[in-house]
């Protein structure tokens, strides 16, 4: 492919890039839609703004879910958080411990099998984020661990949705186990949605209280890999969501009908989320995930997929 070809090809995906964008904020795009967007923009084209859509998708994704909190009663919060606490447990441990078992089976790297292990077991990308800093893990390990999670994440969107109406999952039972057996908040939050309200709220409480695990096992890291745990990634954002539940609840300080703007804002701030994760799956980033840690995270995740729905249907 020569210059101007190169040239052309940018060019396009910056058309597409704004006009994508444009219609999920004008038209309120659902989740799905707006991560098939970005996945064709990232597949046959490229991000042409790579570097600060890590940035945007960070925040504007720990806002949205600030903004969540703010139609939710705190009562239900502390009751869905409760509902998840025992799976929440059991789901960690096994997805650790299998998750070392497959990396010694399929031979993986050491460093990503526990990062994708880790990926697993509770919240995607941020999980890999947080412990990554306390490992000798470099550029290569992060990139290959999180390429894998954001893989399964983008297939989780479309497929589970569909799946908890093929099982007649209530809405509290999609929400506990979309919350359990999705990787990344973003995608819990898209694939709830899709679900219905009260689906919504229990899988974003539980996967926010999954989230706080990040802090235990980083201390556990730092003991595994002798590295000194860092206290910078506590999820500060989670206490924000916790106070826009209590504002929410008791008192009156913010009315109605600003409420259901926020809430509108917050979904929107998902799917736009959700569309810049799309753009970061290119063909490039599939490549470099490799087939025997994309092996270990498939298995890992359809043994948590199984036996957390088995466990909530029964």
């Amino acid at each position: 492919m020569n210059q101007q070809q190169i040239s052309s090809k940018v060019l396009i995906s910056k058309v597409l890039f704004f006009v994508f964008l444009a219609c999920i904020l004008f038209f309120s795009l659902s989740p799905s839609i707006a991560l098939a967007l970005g996945l064709f923009i990232g597949l046959l084209f490229t991000n042409p703004f790579s570097k600060p859509s890590k940035f945007i998708t960070k925040y504007l994704l720990q806002l949205s879910v600030v903004g969540l909190g703010f139609g939710m009663h705190f009562d239900q919060v502390m009751a869905a958080g409760k509902d998840g606490f025992v799976f929440t447990i059991l789901t960690i441990s096994a997805a650790m411990g299998l998750g070392f078992l497959l990396g010694r089976l399929l031979k993986v790297d050491r460093i990503i099998s526990y990062l994708i292990s880790c990926g697993t077991a509770i919240c995607g990308g941020s999980a890999i984020a947080a412990i990554s800093q306390v490992m000798d893990a470099d550029e290569k390990d992060i990139s290959v661990s999180i390429g894998t999670i954001f893989i399964l994440n983008a297939i989780a969107l479309f497929i589970f949705p569909p799946l908890g109406h093929f099982f007649h999952l209530s809405q509290q039972q999609f929400g506990i186990w979309a919350a359990i057996a999705i990787h990344d908040t973003s995608s819990v939050v898209g694939a709830a949605t899709h679900y219905g309200d009260e689906a919504l709220q229990v899988a974003t409480t539980v996967k926010l209280a999954r989230t706080l695990w990040i802090i235990p096992l980083i201390l556990l890291t730092s003991i595994v890999f002798k590295k000194q745990s860092s206290a910078s990634v506590f999820p500060y954002f989670i206490l924000f969501f916790i106070i826009a539940s209590v504002i929410n609840s008791y008192t009156t300080a913010i009315p109605a009908a600003l409420t259901q703007q926020i809430l509108k804002f917050s979904k929107i701030g998902f799917s736009v989320t959700l569309y810049l994760i799309g753009m970061g799956i290119s063909v490039k980033a599939i490549k470099e995930v490799g087939a025997r840690p994309l092996l270990q995270g498939v298995l890992l995740w359809i043994f948590i997929i199984i036996t957390s729905l088995f466990f909530i249907i029964h």
